[in-house]
């Protein structure tokens, strides 16, 4: 019995639960057989379920990759050396992540940029800089509250004072 028999049996019954769940998954369902007649809120909420249903068997289909790999390197006696470095992975990282290959600090934590906000390009978190426009000009946006507020706003005159 080797110290990795028990990840392993953890590893095997987490693979099992996630191919129990994905076999008794119900089809998407809608609540109306017709759109004609359905309230609009109804027709979002059954979309949601949808988008939900979708990205938990995303998130379901990779985790089942990542508990094969593991599995596999427990196989060939490569479990618990990061694949990186080929140092010993502690054990008390692979009781938290029985899944992982790696050391923490060959642990790949990238944001995925491909699933962040297309505005996040473009805005700035601060406006204490300058930012520079396509014809190469520099705004100040330093004072856009105010700008803005001098326009219009819903504060009354007590607000103000």
């Amino acid at each position: 019995m080797t110290k990795y028999d028990k990840l392993k049996n953890t590893l095997e019954k987490r693979f099992k639960e996630l191919e129990h769940q994905k076999q008794n998954e119900e089809e998407f369902e809608t609540t109306e057989l017709s759109n004609y007649d359905n309230h609009p809120a109804d027709n979002a909420t059954d979309l949601t379920d949808q988008h939900t249903r979708l990205a938990l068997n995303r998130h379901f289909d990779e985790e089942m990759v990542d508990i094969e790999k593991a599995l596999a390197a427990i196989e060939e006696g490569t479990y618990g050396k990061c694949t990186e470095c080929g140092e010993e992975i502690p054990l008390a990282r692979l009781e938290a992540v029985p899944t992982a290959l790696t050391c923490v600090e060959h642990a790949h934590q990238q944001v995925n940029e491909d699933i962040r906000p297309v505005e996040e390009s473009i805005l700035n978190s601060t406006t204490d800089q300058p930012v520079e426009d396509e014809d190469d000009r520099l705004r100040d946006y330093s004072n856009s509250f105010e700008v803005l507020e001098e326009v219009g706003s819903s504060d009354t005159p007590q607000d103000k004072q």
